[in-house]
């Protein structure tokens, strides 16, 4: 079961990256782009999560996924002050 919930949560996180990207190409609006490359960086954490705990438990991940969760916030929070400028 944990399994699904896993790779649902990484389509989720992908499905929402395909429509931001798609709603920046109609509007413009930058923000969207900045959110669309986090979801991005989210669903390869989500990816990364079930190689860590799925395919190969015995060897820790958890240093790339944390990596991959913060640089993907990293570039929300870019965009978000490179926006309110």
């Amino acid at each position: 079961m944990a399994e699904a919930v896993y790779l649902l949560c990484g389509a989720m996180s992908l499905l929402c990256a395909v429509l931001l990207f798609r709603g920046f190409r109609q509007s413009r609006a930058r923000l969207l782009l900045w959110t669309a490359w986090c979801f991005v960086g989210l669903t390869a954490n989500n990816l990364l999560l079930f190689v860590d705990l799925i395919v190969v438990p015995d060897v820790d991940l958890s240093w790339l996924r944390t990596g991959t969760a913060l640089v993907s916030l990293a570039v929300l929070v870019g965009g978000l002050v490179w926006e309110s400028r």
